[in-house]
């Protein structure tokens, strides 16, 4: 059976198109990506997405109509069950439900994330990376071994959380480094994704400049404590 074509129809800065890009691309899966402005989204873009939001993927197979899936977890889940390879889950049930667990942790890290460097005001930042360092607090009693979240394969958590931590290798060390301070397992876990080749492209070069200008936009206090 011929494999589907698939367009990735995601934003620059999207940490949940990046999900979908990491899986992709740990699958070695050729894939077309369109990038949209979600600040003027096209006619196109809004008939294809129940939400209007990012990502998508157009699923493309011969003898069938188009499909189009939304939400980046339903995209990752199934290009983990359609596609060979080693499963970015585990094999066990107990320890794959655990996972998918850790995975909804990891929505919640990343609104605490963004929240933190998106806040205007200093009093909303504090509240919000006092929230984020008690989840990787938390990850950092859960993490047995290193280099990724269960141990030495890549999986589903660290697609999931690879994107947020991307956020901090952005930011200045005085500002990052205190929010990591004496959490070892998981300044090492951070480190590994950040070299992961799936994690590196599933961004473009010029991610870091967009997202300078994404706070700068936003008149967000961080918006100087870039490097």
């Amino acid at each position: 059976m011929p494999h589907a074509q698939l367009t990735l129809i995601s934003h620059p800065l999207c940490p949940f198109a990046q999900r979908a890009a990491i899986v992709l691309l740990e699958k070695n899966v050729p894939f077309e990506r369109i990038d949209v402005d979600l600040a003027a989204k096209p006619d196109w873009f809004l008939a294809l997405s129940p939400t209007g939001k990012v990502p998508l993927l157009k699923v493309e197979l011969p003898g069938r109509a188009d499909a189009i899936l939304f939400e980046s977890m339903a995209i990752c889940e199934y290009l983990n069950e359609t596609r060979g390879g080693i499963s970015l889950y585990s094999s066990d049930a107990l320890s794959r439900a655990q996972q998918r667990a850790w995975v909804e942790f990891g929505v919640a890290a990343l609104s605490d994330a963004w929240q933190f460097l998106n806040a205007k005001d200093l009093a909303i930042a504090d509240v919000k990376k006092a929230a984020f360092r008690d989840k990787l607090q938390r990850l950092e009693g859960k993490l047995d071994q290193v280099p990724y979240f269960s141990g030495s394969a890549f999986g589903m958590v660290d697609a999931v959380f690879a994107p947020v931590f991307r956020y901090f290798d952005l930011l200045r060390s005085v500002v990052s480094d205190p929010i990591f301070d004496n959490l070892p397992r998981v300044s090492a876990w951070r480190a590994s994704l950040a070299s992961r080749p799936s994690v590196i492209s599933a961004v473009g070069d010029d991610y870091a400049k967009r997202f300078q200008q994404h706070l700068a936009k936003q008149r967000a206090i961080l918006s100087d404590s870039m490097r």
